[in-house]
């Protein structure tokens, strides 16, 4: 654990230190990459230090209001990365089915106010159920069947009543994940008619390659986070839910970077470039 959570640090940070120092780079594609591997390190940095803690000193203990502070800040970034990746496939769709007014259409300006816009939606739906979560009573077990503070074992060991907040999370919560997830497949579905249209092979297999990167994520974490909310918490389904979510909190930040990293003949030149630099240096 300790492994991935600082590879996932430091592939992510090569990320955002690449981006920032390259110009061929700075494009509205790899600055919201750039916002991706800020948010893989803020993520990972909520679920694995407290992990490690208890795996290496055997402290399982954690108070009430630690746990609340871990679920918002845990929910809020799940909920910012839905609404980034539903962004980055807008820019994906700009670029590929309305090339020639991109540049016109998506610019880094765009891009900061649709993030600023993202953050905004993100802490301040999560805020609203983390303080419904609050307000709940825990006056019977203790014991969290889980590795983090997540919503679905808090509120089995809630002894409140538990309607409120469960209805309150289905009408704020599910159109967080259901429209960005609506708005990435209508433009994968435009994208993929787009490319159908090119008539060479390999201007289909160059234009696919632009977004392939994106489309792996949005598979990766889309595909986590299904399974978890629709297989039921019974029997050994509990432990396939907790292995599930172990993928999308600690594997996923550690594998976005990776993924965009082999894929990207961009990111390639760059880190080439740089190290021949380095090297150049010393």
């Amino acid at each position: 654990m300790l492994v991935i959570y600082l590879l996932t640090i430091l592939w992510n940070l090569l990320i955002i230190i690449l981006v920032f120092y390259n110009k061929s780079l700075q494009s509205p594609m790899y600055f919201l990459l750039t916002q991706l591997s800020k948010n893989d390190i803020l993520l990972s940095s909520v679920i694995a230090p407290k992990m490690l803690n208890v795996v290496l000193y055997d402290n399982g203990k954690i108070t009430l209001i630690g746990c609340i502070i871990q679920f918002y800040f845990f929910a809020s970034m799940e909920t910012y990365e839905c609404f980034l990746l539903a962004v980055m496939c807008y820019d994906r769709y700009l670029a590929i089915c309305r090339p020639l007014h991109y540049s016109a259409l998506m610019n880094i300006q765009l891009c900061l106010k649709l993030v600023a816009i993202c953050w905004l939606l993100s802490l301040s739906v999560v805020f609203l159920d983390t303080i419904t979560l609050s307000k709940l009573q825990f006056c019977q077990s203790n014991i969290i069947d889980h590795f983090f503070c997540d919503l679905g074992p808090l509120l089995e060991i809630s002894c409140s009543d538990t309607y409120i907040i469960k209805l309150e999370i289905f009408l704020l919560s599910t159109p967080i994940i259901i429209i960005p997830a609506f708005v990435i497949i209508i433009s994968y579905a435009y994208i993929i008619f787009a490319i159908l249209k090119i008539q060479s092979k390999d201007g289909r297999q160059k234009t696919f390659s632009t977004c392939s990167s994106h489309l792996s994520v949005v598979i990766m974490f889309y595909g986590t986070l299904f399974c978890i909310y629709i297989i039921p918490s019974v029997g050994k389904l509990v432990n396939i839910k907790k292995f599930l979510s172990l993928a999308y909190t600690v594997v996923t930040p550690l594998m976005n970077p990776i993924i965009y990293g082999l894929r990207s003949q961009e990111i390639k030149k760059a880190l080439k470039l740089s190290s021949l630099r380095v090297l150049h240096k010393t």
